[in-house]
């Protein structure tokens, strides 16, 4: 290389260089990550976790903070995706079900009985499937990352033993801000009441509702059984994967090298909330299961003709919200499901 081109191509790498610098410079003290549940709960440790990776791989230079219990919007799950398009929220770590209101393709995972075990969630989540609900959020103004996952979502009661949809019959059942969640359970005979989870556990135990719905993780850690809900049975119904997002315009304004590391972070950030979320709850890892046993609770594992019951019984539901969610996506979503690996 002559001098002359020598000296173009250090200047031109200066340049570069300078660019890129002003362009960080532009990049916010704080950016606020919002999600429902904090630490210990596996939804908050993905998040925390996605804040340290970052800040090590940057050394620093971004820095995300977490605002657990959905307070950058007043306690109001269902609002934090709205919250995010506008820019009150920079990135947020959040729930299918409550961004399920904004982007309709979300309600895929609430359909009742589609998904019967982990290997259906991730034939979904890491397939075709989740390719299209990502281009559904972004369709929104909304850069998405990353999945994550919150857990099967199981059904606890403090009146009776749940083996078929005969002994749903009459309670009041907490359930998220979903329409879904109510004609699933009004169609099983039960009698939802739609409430944040910030004003769940008070409910519980003040008898205001007989039951609710989540994954165990969080049965564990909110110490559900020390509010009458003894009575848990494991039927597989729902499940709630989370997806690591941000706001397109804060996205945009990042290096493309510091949209490559934010979005390692959160894949890698994610595969640790998946295995928390997981622990304990799998055909090999019983542990979980057998210490909320020792603090009291009674577990029921359908059969597969008591499941069957279940499924039949939301039949109508299913079709209902299939047409609204997009046929053509549901059907995707069962193929995947019917050729997942086991």
């Amino acid at each position: 290389m002559n001098l002359t081109k020598l000296v173009a191509a250090l200047s031109f790498g200066a340049a570069l260089s300078l660019s890129m610098t002003a362009y960080a410079s532009d990049y916010k003290a704080e950016y606020k990550v919002s999600t429902v549940l904090g630490q210990p709960f596996p939804w908050g440790e993905a998040a925390q976790k996605w804040a340290e990776l970052v800040a090590e791989r940057t050394e620093g230079r971004i820095n995300l903070k977490v605002y657990p219990n959905a307070q950058l919007v007043s306690g109001d799950q269902t609002k934090e995706f709205t919250a995010m398009r506008q820019g009150i929220i920079d990135m947020a770590v959040g729930s299918t079900i409550n961004w399920s209101p904004q982007v309709k393709e979300l309600n895929l995972f609430s359909l009742p009985f589609l998904m019967p075990d982990y290997a259906a969630m991730d034939a979904l989540t890491q397939g075709p499937v989740g390719e299209k609900i990502f281009e559904a959020i972004e369709d929104k103004g909304i850069h998405p990352i990353a999945w994550s996952e919150n857990g099967f979502r199981e059904v606890s009661n403090s009146k009776r033993p749940i083996t078929e949809p005969a002994d749903l019959e009459g309670l009041k059942m907490r359930v998220v801000g979903s329409p879904l969640y109510n004609d699933t359970f009004t169609a099983l005979g039960a009698n939802p009441t739609q409430m944040s989870w910030a004003d769940a556990k008070p409910a519980l135990t003040t008898g205001a509702v007989d039951g609710q719905e989540n994954p165990l993780t969080v049965y564990d850690v909110a110490k559900i059984e020390t509010v009458g809900q003894t009575y848990v049975t494991q039927w597989h119904y729902v499940a709630d994967p989370l997806i690591f997002a941000s706001n397109e315009r804060v996205w945009e304004n990042f290096t493309a090298e510091d949209q490559a590391i934010l979005k390692q972070a959160a894949v890698d950030a994610g595969a640790y909330g998946i295995e928390l979320a997981r622990k304990g709850t799998t055909a090999d890892d019983q542990s979980l299961i057998k210490a909320l046993e020792a603090r009291g609770a009674q577990f029921t594992e359908l059969t597969d003709e008591q499941r069957q019951k279940f499924v039949d019984a939301t039949r109508d539901v299913y079709g209902k919200w299939k047409d609204r969610i997009g046929s053509d996506l549901v059907d995707l979503a069962e193929e995947s499901i019917a050729n997942r690996a086991q």
